[in-house]
């Protein structure tokens, strides 16, 4: 059961509810909420907002398609949400995959519930998790300090955290890509770029990818996943001398999607008209 489970995602709580294993999940995540002091339990206000929550639950994949983790993850119904009350500023910190390229080793960190790190400035009420009510007191909502997944300013709150963070411990933010951190440390440079919970890092000195690494996981719940593999649906292997990103995963999937995987091998077509040549004396283009 459990193996079937690690593939197969459950599509709603009850589901859930009915392997062990998915309910240590949800209650890691609700442990997670009490250690981060992400809310208080309060009687229900009059004439406020009380946004809905629900269970999510996934599977974290590896670039093989292997299962890395089972996730279950609670979110606020934020299309409740009404601008100006519960919410002002929005942003999605994510990455240009242009912006890092310094010819070093990239490595990556997963953060462990980002959005449960942002400090909300607004005063949000949510539905107490769906089958984890408080028996005493199933009729209170909860009054958020912190971000919750779901709601329209989680990500703004995450991002000024750790770019606050990253400031405070003398990174620069780009000016252009405001997720890419640099630091110089005389003739060493220091990268940080981030795409929401996962964030890709590293140095002309290796030593300080390791300080870095040690340092995020003295403030956040971190997990160090390694070099750079899998980005955002793109494959990626390093070497010294070179970095080669490719798709095929993807590609896979879309052939096995379209029940294609046995179809006939093609070229790339091409305009029968098309002409190449060989330019011998060509300069090599500029990565």
């Amino acid at each position: 059961m459990i193996g079937l489970l690690s593939v197969i995602e459950p599509t709603t709580v009850d589901e859930a509810l009915s392997d062990d294993g998915w309910i240590l999940a949800m209650q890691e995540k609700l442990n997670q909420f009490q250690r981060n002091d992400v809310w208080n339990l309060v009687p229900k206000p009059q004439q406020k907002n009380i946004i809905g929550t629900k269970w999510v639950f996934k599977n974290k994949l590896n670039e093989q398609g292997e299962v890395v983790r089972n996730k279950a993850k609670l979110v606020a119904q934020g299309y409740s949400q009404q601008e100006g009350i519960d919410y002002t500023e929005t942003f999605a910190p994510v990455a240009r995959l242009e912006a890092v390229n310094h010819g070093i080793i990239l490595y990556q960190m997963d953060v462990k519930c980002a959005f449960l790190n942002g400090v909300i400035s607004e005063e949000v009420f949510v539905k107490q998790p769906p089958s984890f009510e408080d028996p005493k007191y199933p009729h209170h909502v909860y009054k958020l300090k912190k971000s919750l997944y779901g709601l329209k300013q989680a990500p703004r709150a995450w991002y000024d955290r750790l770019s606050n963070f990253l400031i405070k411990n003398n990174f620069k933010r780009g000016q252009v890509v405001t997720t890419l951190f640099r630091r110089t440390l005389e003739k060493d440079i220091f990268v940080v770029q981030i795409y929401v919970d996962d964030i890709i890092f590293g140095s002309t000195n290796a030593s300080l990818s390791k300080e870095f690494s040690k340092l995020m996981q003295d403030e956040f719940e971190m997990s160090m996943m390694g070099e750079l593999k899998f980005f955002i649906g793109i494959q990626v292997n390093q070497s010294k001398d070179e970095v080669y990103v490719h798709q095929t995963k993807y590609t896979k999937e879309l052939l096995k999607k379209f029940k294609l995987e046995d179809c006939k091998v093609m070229n790339t077509p091409m305009h029968p008209t098309c002409t190449l040549s060989k330019e011998d004396a060509g300069s090599k283009v500029d990565h």
